[in-house]
C-alpha cells in the first residue's frame, strides 16, 4: 500500500467553550507516536497514563495487569483501522481526571511531496488546564474565573 496521510478532527468531550484540534499523520503512526502528537497539539503536559479505544479494543502502555491494552508501542493507527473497522474512537487521558477525546478519521490521502510529519492543521479553543481536575473541576474553575 502506497503511503497515506490522515486527517483527524479531535475534540475534548465533555467541555465548553469548544476545544478540537485538526491534525494531519501518517497513515501508518504507532499510536504511542499520536498520542505524543495529541499532547503536543492540545497543550497537555505528557505526565499522566493514556490509552486509545476503538470500540472494545484498547492501545496503551501495558503494565502486566490483568487487563492490558495492546502495546502503543507495537501497533499503528492503520493496522487498528483494517482489523476493526471504525472510523472514529476515543483518546482517554489521564483516567484520574477523565479527559476523553473522540478522534474522527475525516479524510485520507497519498503523501505529498515528502510530506510525512505530523502537523496541526486547525485548533478552536484553548485546551483546559493540566491536573484541574477533569471536566467538571474545568467548570468549577471557570466558574471561579468568571
Amino acid at each position: 500500500m502506497a503511503a497515506y496521510l490522515v486527517r483527524l478532527k479531535v475534540t475534548l468531550d465533555d467541555v465548553e467553550p469548544l476545544v478540537m484540534r485538526r491534525v494531519v499523520v501518517p497513515f501508518r503512526i504507532r499510536f504511542d507516536r499520536l498520542h505524543e502528537v495529541l499532547q503536543a497539539a492540545f497543550g497537555w503536559s505528557n505526565s499522566h497514563l493514556y490509552e486509545f479505544r476503538i470500540r472494545d479494543v484498547g492501545f496503551g502502555i501495558p503494565d502486566g495487569g490483568f487487563d492490558d491494552p495492546i502495546d502503543a508501542r507495537k501497533a499503528t493507527l492503520l493496522s487498528a483501522i483494517e482489523d476493526i473497522g471504525a472510523r472514529s474512537f476515543k483518546y482517554l487521558y489521564d483516567f484520574g481526571a477523565g479527559w476523553t477525546h473522540t478522534v474522527k478519521i475525516e479524510k485520507t490521502f497519498p503523501v505529498i511531496a515528502d510530506l510525512n510529519d505530523p502537523f496541526l492543521l486547525d485548533a478552536v479553543g484553548r485546551c483546559p488546564p493540566e491536573d484541574v481536575g477533569g471536566p467538571w473541576g474545568y467548570e468549577e474553575f471557570r466558574e471561579a474565573l468568571a
